[in-house]
């Protein structure tokens, strides 16, 4: 099959700006509950400021990226370094540096549970394979749309095995690997030119080879709660959907929660990325990588020119993101 580059790095580019613009929307509600993201913001429907009184954004613009965009960043430019592959130790090094950096400029947003522990480990001398065993949480799906970028989804196998390099350091078990991979290859499949359908089942299949990949750890199938997830999807009647997403899936940063819903979320508005993002925003929790994640798979499905060019210009400048270059580098190894 020839490859339209045009229309490829159309959605390449929506992937990595979806997750970014998402992360954004997401930020203020980050760590909320859906009652209180409603008394305070009533349903999110643009970009809003952190509340002065937020535990870990306070201070932020809107439109302010968070850690998710900037960890997927991390890995990037890893994978740009090392023609398509990471080490664990190359992962867990560049993350510590980055925390470093945001410690410096004072942010409160640092490494997530998961990652903090894996990296303790390791510059304390434990092995790089051992020392993710535990992580279970979100952290690997949020910074992993960059693979899905460089791999093609035609071998679920080796781009899984890809996922395993970038997320063996922090989050080494299978649920979270699992989640991770069916990120990974909603992204992929959908700048392969797949439709919703195909995406589905290809995130799903990557899922399930996920799972039995790294340390077995007591938690929900991703695969099978991504299923349950969509089944519970209805787009006429997306408030009774997201009501079912949040108190029966869950928008907690465990892995097997906040990746199937937003399959969920995106299930629930297949056409339409802007809106997902901000029902993923609106429900709380952890909104800002459950948007982060909807944004990277609906962007990847609608392209950037699917998503309002206000958003896409307004989450640029206030960040002062140029993705368009990293995309292209990333493209080149695929």
């Amino acid at each position: 099959m020839v490859r339209d580059r045009g229309a490829e790095r159309d959605r390449a580019v929506g992937a990595l700006t979806g997750l970014a613009i998402g992360d954004a929307l997401g930020m203020p509600t980050q760590l909320m509950s859906r009652a209180e993201v409603a008394r305070r913001f009533g349903a999110i429907t643009d970009f809003e400021p952190a509340a002065p009184d937020h535990p870990i954004a306070a201070g932020l613009a809107a439109a302010s990226i968070t850690d998710d965009t900037e960890q997927a960043l991390v890995i990037a430019k890893l994978l740009i370094a090392g023609r398509g592959h990471v080490t664990a130790y190359a992962v867990a090094a560049a993350l510590v540096e980055w925390e470093d950096g945001m410690r410096m400029r004072g942010s409160l947003d640092l490494l997530g549970p998961s990652t903090t522990r894996a990296v303790q480990a390791i510059l304390a001398g434990e092995s790089v394979g051992s020392a993710g065993r535990y992580g279970a949480t979100n952290g690997a799906a949020m910074r992993i749309t960059p693979v899905g970028i460089v791999v093609t989804a035609a071998d679920v196998d080796a781009l899984v095995d890809r996922v395993v390099e970038a997320s063996s350091a922090s989050h080494n078990t299978g649920v979270a690997i699992a989640g991770a991979a069916a990120v990974a290859a909603a992204v992929s499949a959908a700048i392969d030119g797949q439709p919703w359908s195909g995406v589905v089942e290809t995130a799903i299949a990557a899922a399930e080879r996920g799972a039995a990949r790294g340390f077995w750890v007591a938690a929900g199938d991703v695969s099978r709660r991504i299923r349950m997830a969509i089944d519970m999807a209805d787009a006429t009647d997306s408030d009774r959907s997201l009501d079912d997403i949040y108190t029966l899936i869950g928008t907690s940063l465990a892995t097997q929660e906040s990746v199937p819903a937003a399959f969920g979320i995106l299930a629930t508005f297949p056409d339409d990325p802007w809106r997902a993002m901000c029902a993923a925003a609106t429900l709380g929790g952890d909104s800002d990588t459950i948007a982060a994640l909807v944004g990277a798979i609906g962007g990847a499905l609608s392209g950037v020119r699917g998503l309002p060019s206000a958003g896409v210009e307004r989450v640029t400048t206030v960040n002062s993101l140029e993705l368009g270059g990293t995309v292209d580098e990333l493209l080149a190894l695929r």
